[in-house]
């Protein structure tokens, strides 16, 4: 009786010892990430539609065991779960041993030095984007980057960058879908982008905004100027501008994008609710330009309807009151036609004051224009994805 007494304490010493080491060797082959949304949702498979089982909250670290598609594994109460990686940012306190640097003489390292200082590389920020044969989106797509991509920049066009894809062959990207930076000797050797047939096949399912209708709603239009800011600068002008901006880094994050109007005419209100109402339409987004005869008012401002739009107005607020350069005015409840009647989650934003001589200034620039775009997509990613 004493010897299986003695068996029983040994067993159960030994599963201890297990049980102790067991995580730190998982952890060993683990990358460490923050979580940089306000809220993540935990999930128990790697899809949008898999159970929820928990939510992590921004400034939250995490540890990664494994990657599909754009999900990263992680454990969560002891179980296993999976998370959208847009929603994290490496810590750089990857777990995996690292193998000894190579020893190089000053001369070396010297040129190693000035040739990435020089080298012009980008990395892809968004989730997904398109490659395209030229700096347009009307070019042909032949094949896709994910977020982390490290590319050369050859050329520029306007906001198009051409990037070298290995071979000697070149591609050209959306550069506000990028950010610039000298990049390490690790990333630069992850930087094996999937040929075309493996990219359309991931990209189903790793495009930040694949698979949604967004539609864009242009406001006035034709015989309808909308308001008219000092110099006589019309509203609808400026949002036709900023709404090909919005379109086509929409459709650069792999949305299908559909617009209520696509130049300088009439569409009333019916029209576009009807536009809105015939599609599957995930996010319908009006844009406007608005005006007060009190010059100092300044600012952006997001209108919701319904409490089931307020969700969808947060994440867009967010963003745009990060993004742009003019102040936010937060979200305000508001009974547009367009926001009643449509069927899928809407707002209507008002993008800044052309009655105010800066807001006008500022809200007319391509830069402004393509920030507001940035904040729209970056908001919808963030609302559809979460």
């Amino acid at each position: 009786m004493e010897k299986k007494t003695k068996r029983v304490y040994l067993l159960v010493a030994i599963l201890f010892i297990i049980s102790f080491f067991l995580p730190s060797i998982s952890f060993a082959n683990s990358d460490s990430y923050e979580v940089s949304s306000p809220v993540l949702n935990i999930r128990s498979e790697p899809s949008n539609n898999a159970s929820l089982v928990g939510q992590f909250t921004k400034g939250d670290q995490i540890n990664a065991f494994d990657e599909q598609h754009g999900w990263v594994q992680t454990y969560y109460g002891g179980e296993p779960v999976w998370i959208a990686k847009h929603h994290l940012i490496p810590t750089g306190n990857s777990n995996q041993e690292e193998a000894p640097a190579e020893e190089v003489t000053s001369d070396e390292q010297t040129t190693e030095e000035t040739a990435d200082s020089s080298s012009g590389a980008v990395t892809v920020s968004a989730d997904s984007i398109y490659v395209r044969s030229g700096p347009s989106t009307s070019d042909t797509i032949i094949s896709y980057a994910y977020q982390g991509d490290v590319y050369d920049v050859v050329s520029t066009s306007g906001d198009w960058l051409e990037v070298s894809l290995g071979d000697g062959e070149t591609g050209w990207i959306a550069s506000w879908l990028t950010t610039d930076g000298n990049v390490s000797e690790e990333e630069t050797s992850q930087d094996s982008a999937p040929t075309v047939e493996a990219a359309q096949t991931q990209s189903s399912s790793s495009g930040s905004l694949s698979g949604y209708n967004i539609v864009i709603d242009p406001g006035h239009g034709g015989k309808d100027p909308g308001a008219i800011g000092l110099n006589n600068i019309y509203e609808k002008d400026v949002v036709t501008s900023t709404a090909d901006y919005v379109v086509q880094q929409l459709e650069e994050a792999g949305a299908n994008v559909i617009t209520t109007r696509s130049g300088d005419y009439f569409v009333s209100l019916d029209e576009r609710v009807q536009t809105s109402n015939s599609y599957n339409t995930d996010a319908f987004i009006s844009l406007h330009y608005d005006s007060f005869s009190a010059v100092p008012v300044s600012g952006v401002t997001t209108y919701y309807n319904s409490d089931s739009d307020a969700t969808l107005a947060n994440s867009l607020n967010s963003t745009l009151s990060s993004t742009v350069s003019l102040p936010s005015r937060g979200t305000q409840q508001a009974g547009y036609k367009v926001l009643q009647e449509t069927n899928a989650p809407s707002v209507l934003i008002e993008l800044g004051y052309i009655t105010n001589p800066h807001d006008l200034t500022v809200v007319q620039t391509g830069d402004y224009q393509s920030s507001v775009a940035r904040a729209i997509t970056n908001g919808l990613i963030n609302h559809l994805n979460n």
